[in-house]
């Protein structure tokens, strides 16, 4: 446990000393900040944060990666994995550290944009439930979102091919189901319950059910499982 502490205090330290991760925030927090004024500018605004969690899912696509692709992409690169993987850490360690790192730079983030529900608190009464179940949804879709990208800086050294083949991932799931309309059928059912944003809406609507967070979970764990294993076949290669 104390490993995995020390891994993850020390990205966290590279990462408020990491102009691109400040950029990432910079981003993070302009786009929700535009979807939160655009639910009071509509012509009938309603006292919600729908559009906020819409815009934070979908710019977490490219987000997630950008904050991941340096994690090992980078180790790898300078030559500095070698120190680790012949260290006494383990793998799984070293995976779990470095994704607890991100995770908690990316609560951060969804943290300070609890002024917005303040706000409608003070000035409107909104349903909480709605604004509960989005922000639990959107905890969930980004720790999966994170773990997708730390398998991709695991596979390469170059941060650039982990960015994009990670946000290709994550656009391909949260897409998934944009074409299920042709398809009809099993297909279609099989890519709805693949896709992320399917998932995600329900939170959104202020459903919580137990499936969608078995699916987040799961999606989570399977990629670092993945990343585990991409680890320790370097390790033995």
């Amino acid at each position: 446990m104390r490993t995995i502490q020390a891994v993850a205090w020390k990205e966290i330290q590279i990462y408020f000393s990491s102009p691109v991760a400040y950029l990432v925030a910079l981003i993070f927090l302009a786009v929700t900040g535009f979807f939160f004024v655009k639910d009071l500018t509509d012509p009938f605004p309603e006292a919600s944060l729908s559009n906020l969690f819409f815009g934070a899912s979908l710019v977490i696509v490219l987000l997630a990666p950008a904050l991941t692709m340096r994690l090992l992409a980078e180790e790898q690169k300078l030559g500095t994995i070698e120190l680790l993987l012949t260290s006494p850490v383990r793998d799984w360690e070293v995976i779990i550290g470095k994704y607890l790192s991100s995770l908690v730079f990316f609560l951060v983030l969804i943290g300070l944009t609890l002024y917005y529900p303040i706000l409608l608190f003070i000035f409107g009464q909104p349903d909480p439930g709605p604004i509960y179940s989005g922000y639990l949804g959107l905890i969930l879709y980004s720790g999966a979102a994170l773990a997708i990208g730390i398998l991709t800086s695991t596979l390469t050294n170059n941060q650039i091919v982990a960015f994009v083949v990670a946000s290709g991932i994550l656009l391909l799931l949260y897409f998934a189901d944009t074409g299920t309309g042709v398809m009809g059928g099993t297909w279609s059912k099989l890519v709805t319950e693949i896709g992320m944003s399917s998932h995600f809406n329900d939170f959104e609507k202020g459903v919580i059910d137990t499936k969608n967070i078995i699916y987040f979970l799961s999606v989570t764990a399977f990629f670092l499982f993945l990343s585990i294993r991409a680890l320790e076949y370097r390790r033995w290669r």
